[in-house]
Protein backbone atom coordinates (compact mmCIF):
# COMPACT_ATOMS: atom_id res chain seq x y z
CA UNK A 1 0.00 0.00 0.00
CA UNK A 2 2.67 2.32 1.06
CA UNK A 3 5.34 1.01 -1.69
CA UNK A 4 6.23 3.49 -4.61
CA UNK A 5 6.84 2.32 -8.22
CA UNK A 6 9.47 3.21 -10.36
CA UNK A 7 9.92 2.90 -14.12
CA UNK A 8 12.93 1.53 -15.62
CA UNK A 9 14.19 1.75 -19.41
CA UNK A 10 14.87 -1.85 -20.50
CA UNK A 11 18.78 -1.27 -20.21
CA UNK A 12 18.30 -0.28 -16.70
CA UNK A 13 16.17 -3.71 -16.22
CA UNK A 14 18.58 -5.18 -18.15
CA UNK A 15 21.77 -4.17 -16.01
CA UNK A 16 19.75 -4.92 -12.62
CA UNK A 17 19.09 -8.68 -13.95
CA UNK A 18 22.94 -8.56 -14.80
CA UNK A 19 23.50 -7.86 -11.49
CA UNK A 20 21.37 -9.94 -9.21
CA UNK A 21 22.99 -12.83 -11.84
CA UNK A 22 26.34 -12.38 -10.50
CA UNK A 23 25.88 -12.03 -6.77
CA UNK A 24 24.00 -15.21 -7.25
CA UNK A 25 26.80 -16.62 -9.08
CA UNK A 26 29.13 -15.54 -6.30
CA UNK A 27 26.69 -17.09 -3.75
CA UNK A 28 26.41 -20.49 -5.94
CA UNK A 29 30.24 -20.60 -6.41
CA UNK A 30 30.83 -20.23 -2.30
CA UNK A 31 27.95 -23.27 -1.84
CA UNK A 32 30.51 -25.96 -1.29
CA UNK A 33 32.72 -23.27 0.98
CA UNK A 34 32.50 -20.18 1.99
CA UNK A 35 35.93 -19.23 0.94
CA UNK A 36 35.61 -18.83 -3.65
CA UNK A 37 39.46 -19.70 -3.49
CA UNK A 38 39.31 -22.92 -1.33
CA UNK A 39 35.43 -23.96 -3.19
CA UNK A 40 37.49 -23.80 -7.07
CA UNK A 41 40.73 -25.31 -5.39
CA UNK A 42 38.25 -28.21 -4.54
CA UNK A 43 37.05 -28.58 -7.97
CA UNK A 44 40.87 -28.69 -9.27
CA UNK A 45 42.21 -31.45 -6.76
CA UNK A 46 38.66 -33.08 -7.97
CA UNK A 47 39.32 -32.29 -11.93
CA UNK A 48 43.18 -34.08 -11.20
CA UNK A 49 42.16 -36.96 -9.12
CA UNK A 50 40.09 -37.84 -12.23
CA UNK A 51 43.18 -37.20 -14.74
CA UNK A 52 45.77 -39.56 -12.55
CA UNK A 53 42.75 -42.52 -11.96
CA UNK A 54 42.24 -42.50 -15.30
CA UNK A 55 45.38 -42.19 -16.80
CA UNK A 56 46.69 -45.00 -14.53
CA UNK A 57 43.77 -47.07 -15.60
CA UNK A 58 45.17 -46.79 -19.19
CA UNK A 59 48.58 -47.81 -18.68
CA UNK A 60 47.38 -50.56 -16.28
CA UNK A 61 44.57 -52.09 -18.89
CA UNK A 62 47.38 -51.30 -21.82
CA UNK A 63 45.00 -49.38 -23.85
CA UNK A 64 47.60 -46.64 -23.74
CA UNK A 65 48.23 -47.78 -27.40
CA UNK A 66 44.45 -46.86 -28.63
CA UNK A 67 44.75 -43.79 -28.01
CA UNK A 68 45.59 -40.57 -30.39
CA UNK A 69 49.21 -39.85 -31.63
CA UNK A 70 50.16 -36.87 -29.38
CA UNK A 71 50.80 -36.34 -25.73
CA UNK A 72 48.50 -38.78 -24.12
CA UNK A 73 48.01 -37.39 -20.83
CA UNK A 74 46.45 -34.39 -23.04
CA UNK A 75 44.59 -37.18 -24.54
CA UNK A 76 42.48 -38.04 -21.09
CA UNK A 77 42.49 -34.92 -20.10
CA UNK A 78 40.46 -33.67 -23.00
CA UNK A 79 38.12 -36.26 -22.30
CA UNK A 80 37.92 -35.65 -18.20
CA UNK A 81 37.61 -31.95 -18.96
CA UNK A 82 34.63 -31.96 -20.70
CA UNK A 83 33.04 -34.66 -18.76
CA UNK A 84 33.23 -32.89 -15.56
CA UNK A 85 32.12 -29.84 -17.20
CA UNK A 86 28.88 -31.80 -18.14
CA UNK A 87 28.70 -33.53 -15.25
CA UNK A 88 28.84 -29.97 -13.24
CA UNK A 89 26.20 -28.43 -15.44
CA UNK A 90 24.01 -30.77 -14.73
CA UNK A 91 24.30 -31.14 -10.69
CA UNK A 92 24.40 -27.25 -10.50
CA UNK A 93 21.64 -26.11 -12.52
CA UNK A 94 18.95 -29.63 -11.51
CA UNK A 95 20.12 -28.46 -8.00
CA UNK A 96 19.21 -24.54 -8.59
CA UNK A 97 16.78 -22.93 -6.61
CA UNK A 98 13.34 -24.09 -7.58
CA UNK A 99 9.90 -21.83 -7.83
CA UNK A 100 9.17 -23.18 -3.82
CA UNK A 101 12.30 -22.56 -2.60
CA UNK A 102 12.26 -19.64 0.20
CA UNK A 103 14.59 -17.51 -1.94
CA UNK A 104 11.61 -17.09 -4.42
CA UNK A 105 10.33 -15.34 -1.90
CA UNK A 106 12.22 -11.77 -2.09
CA UNK A 107 10.82 -9.43 -4.99
CA UNK A 108 14.04 -9.25 -7.27
CA UNK A 109 14.59 -12.70 -7.06
CA UNK A 110 13.27 -15.32 -9.81
CA UNK A 111 14.12 -18.85 -11.31
CA UNK A 112 15.41 -17.99 -14.14
CA UNK A 113 17.50 -15.54 -12.40
CA UNK A 114 18.67 -18.67 -9.84
CA UNK A 115 19.00 -20.92 -13.04
CA UNK A 116 21.27 -18.69 -14.98
CA UNK A 117 23.46 -17.97 -11.76
CA UNK A 118 23.94 -21.72 -11.58
CA UNK A 119 25.08 -22.32 -14.87
CA UNK A 120 27.48 -19.69 -15.19
CA UNK A 121 28.77 -20.37 -11.81
CA UNK A 122 29.54 -23.74 -13.21
CA UNK A 123 31.33 -23.02 -16.03
CA UNK A 124 32.92 -20.06 -14.10
CA UNK A 125 34.20 -22.41 -12.25
CA UNK A 126 35.39 -25.50 -14.72
CA UNK A 127 36.92 -22.85 -17.14
CA UNK A 128 39.16 -21.76 -14.03
CA UNK A 129 40.37 -25.24 -13.22
CA UNK A 130 41.20 -26.19 -16.98
CA UNK A 131 43.24 -22.98 -17.81
CA UNK A 132 44.97 -23.46 -14.09
CA UNK A 133 45.54 -27.23 -14.19
CA UNK A 134 46.74 -26.53 -18.51
CA UNK A 135 48.62 -23.33 -17.24
CA UNK A 136 50.87 -25.99 -14.50
CA UNK A 137 51.08 -28.23 -17.02
CA UNK A 138 52.54 -26.76 -19.33
CA UNK A 139 54.88 -24.59 -17.22
CA UNK A 140 56.42 -28.05 -14.78
CA UNK A 141 56.16 -31.13 -16.82
CA UNK A 142 56.32 -30.50 -20.58
CA UNK A 143 54.44 -27.62 -23.32
CA UNK A 144 50.82 -27.83 -24.18
CA UNK A 145 50.42 -27.69 -27.82
CA UNK A 146 46.75 -27.22 -28.91
CA UNK A 147 45.63 -27.35 -32.40
CA UNK A 148 42.68 -25.54 -32.36
CA UNK A 149 42.46 -23.93 -28.82
CA UNK A 150 39.20 -21.91 -29.70
CA UNK A 151 37.22 -24.51 -31.38
CA UNK A 152 38.48 -27.06 -28.09
CA UNK A 153 36.64 -24.60 -26.05
CA UNK A 154 33.88 -24.06 -28.16
CA UNK A 155 33.62 -27.95 -27.71
CA UNK A 156 33.47 -27.46 -23.54
CA UNK A 157 30.81 -24.65 -23.68
CA UNK A 158 28.93 -27.33 -25.76
CA UNK A 159 29.42 -30.02 -23.49
CA UNK A 160 28.49 -27.12 -20.73
CA UNK A 161 25.23 -26.58 -22.57
CA UNK A 162 24.00 -29.66 -22.92
CA UNK A 163 24.13 -30.45 -19.56
CA UNK A 164 22.38 -27.21 -18.35
CA UNK A 165 19.56 -28.88 -20.68
CA UNK A 166 19.86 -31.97 -18.72
CA UNK A 167 20.01 -30.08 -15.71
CA UNK A 168 16.88 -28.00 -16.76
CA UNK A 169 14.94 -30.81 -17.04
CA UNK A 170 15.71 -32.74 -14.21
CA UNK A 171 14.69 -29.03 -12.29
CA UNK A 172 11.61 -29.03 -14.07
CA UNK A 173 10.47 -32.86 -12.78
CA UNK A 174 11.83 -32.12 -9.16
CA UNK A 175 9.19 -30.09 -7.58
CA UNK A 176 7.12 -32.92 -8.95
CA UNK A 177 8.95 -36.62 -8.46
CA UNK A 178 11.52 -35.24 -5.81
CA UNK A 179 13.08 -38.61 -5.06
CA UNK A 180 13.12 -40.32 -8.64
CA UNK A 181 14.56 -37.00 -9.64
CA UNK A 182 17.27 -37.49 -7.19
CA UNK A 183 17.76 -40.84 -8.28
CA UNK A 184 17.73 -40.38 -11.95
CA UNK A 185 20.57 -37.58 -11.62
CA UNK A 186 22.64 -39.55 -9.91
CA UNK A 187 21.87 -42.65 -12.47
CA UNK A 188 22.58 -40.24 -15.15
CA UNK A 189 26.03 -39.13 -14.58
CA UNK A 190 27.53 -42.72 -13.25
CA UNK A 191 26.09 -43.82 -16.81
CA UNK A 192 28.11 -40.84 -18.20
CA UNK A 193 31.37 -42.38 -16.94
CA UNK A 194 31.23 -45.13 -19.61
CA UNK A 195 28.47 -43.11 -22.18
CA UNK A 196 30.39 -40.35 -22.64
CA UNK A 197 33.18 -41.79 -24.72
CA UNK A 198 36.36 -40.24 -22.65
CA UNK A 199 38.42 -43.49 -22.83
CA UNK A 200 38.30 -44.42 -26.54
CA UNK A 201 37.95 -42.56 -30.11
CA UNK A 202 34.76 -43.16 -31.95
CA UNK A 203 36.92 -43.55 -35.06
CA UNK A 204 38.33 -46.80 -33.33
CA UNK A 205 34.83 -48.01 -33.00
CA UNK A 206 33.27 -50.88 -34.42
CA UNK A 207 29.41 -50.34 -35.74
CA UNK A 208 27.82 -51.99 -33.36
CA UNK A 209 29.29 -50.68 -30.54
CA UNK A 210 29.10 -46.80 -32.59
CA UNK A 211 25.55 -47.10 -32.44
CA UNK A 212 25.44 -47.81 -28.07
CA UNK A 213 27.14 -44.33 -27.87
CA UNK A 214 25.78 -41.99 -30.54
CA UNK A 215 22.69 -41.06 -29.19
CA UNK A 216 25.13 -38.90 -26.52
CA UNK A 217 25.85 -35.13 -27.46
CA UNK A 218 28.47 -35.39 -24.79
CA UNK A 219 30.21 -38.42 -26.75
CA UNK A 220 29.94 -36.36 -29.85
CA UNK A 221 31.33 -33.04 -27.83
CA UNK A 222 34.50 -34.92 -26.72
CA UNK A 223 35.08 -37.05 -29.62
CA UNK A 224 34.86 -33.55 -31.74
CA UNK A 225 37.46 -32.36 -29.33
CA UNK A 226 39.93 -34.27 -29.45
CA UNK A 227 39.83 -33.51 -33.41
CA UNK A 228 40.64 -30.00 -32.53
CA UNK A 229 43.09 -30.35 -29.87
CA UNK A 230 45.14 -33.24 -32.05
CA UNK A 231 46.19 -32.44 -35.51
CA UNK A 232 46.51 -35.89 -35.92
CA UNK A 233 43.01 -36.94 -35.45
CA UNK A 234 40.17 -36.59 -37.49
CA UNK A 235 36.54 -37.38 -36.33
CA UNK A 236 34.41 -38.62 -38.94
CA UNK A 237 31.33 -40.64 -36.91
CA UNK A 238 30.57 -37.65 -34.95
CA UNK A 239 28.92 -34.62 -35.10
CA UNK A 240 29.05 -31.21 -32.71
CA UNK A 241 26.00 -29.51 -33.97
CA UNK A 242 23.91 -32.61 -32.73
CA UNK A 243 24.64 -32.09 -29.60
CA UNK A 244 24.03 -28.41 -30.06
CA UNK A 245 20.60 -28.93 -31.24
CA UNK A 246 19.95 -31.78 -28.31
CA UNK A 247 20.64 -28.85 -26.29
CA UNK A 248 18.46 -26.15 -27.61
CA UNK A 249 15.48 -28.84 -27.76
CA UNK A 250 16.45 -29.94 -23.71
CA UNK A 251 16.63 -26.17 -22.83
CA UNK A 252 13.33 -25.18 -24.51
CA UNK A 253 11.94 -28.28 -23.20
CA UNK A 254 12.58 -27.31 -20.37
CA UNK A 255 11.69 -23.41 -20.14
CA UNK A 256 8.46 -24.67 -21.00
CA UNK A 257 8.34 -27.10 -17.95
CA UNK A 258 9.35 -24.07 -15.43
CA UNK A 259 6.68 -22.03 -16.85
CA UNK A 260 4.41 -24.79 -16.18
CA UNK A 261 5.49 -25.49 -12.71
CA UNK A 262 6.25 -22.40 -11.71
CA UNK A 263 2.49 -21.49 -12.33
CA UNK A 264 1.25 -24.68 -10.33
CA UNK A 265 3.88 -24.93 -8.00
CA UNK A 266 2.91 -24.94 -4.02
CA UNK A 267 5.47 -23.61 -1.62
CA UNK A 268 3.61 -26.86 0.57
CA UNK A 269 5.36 -28.93 -1.86
CA UNK A 270 8.71 -29.24 0.03
CA UNK A 271 6.90 -30.90 3.12
CA UNK A 272 6.67 -34.02 0.99
CA UNK A 273 10.83 -33.95 0.56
Amino acid sequence: MFQTTRRQTRAAGAIHMFELIFHSIVRSVRKSHHNAFIAIGKNMLQVVMFVLVFYFMFIVLGLRGSAVRGDFLLYVMSGIFLFMCHTKAVSAVAGAEGPNSAMMQHAPMNTIIAIAAAALGSLYVQTLSVLTILFVYHVAFTPVEIDQPAAAYGMLLVAWFTGCGVGLIFLVLKPWFPTAVGIMTTVYQRANMIASGKMFLANTLPGFMLAMFDWNPLFHAIDQARGFVFINYNPHYSNWQYAVWVGVVLIMIGLMGEFYTRRHVSLSWGARR
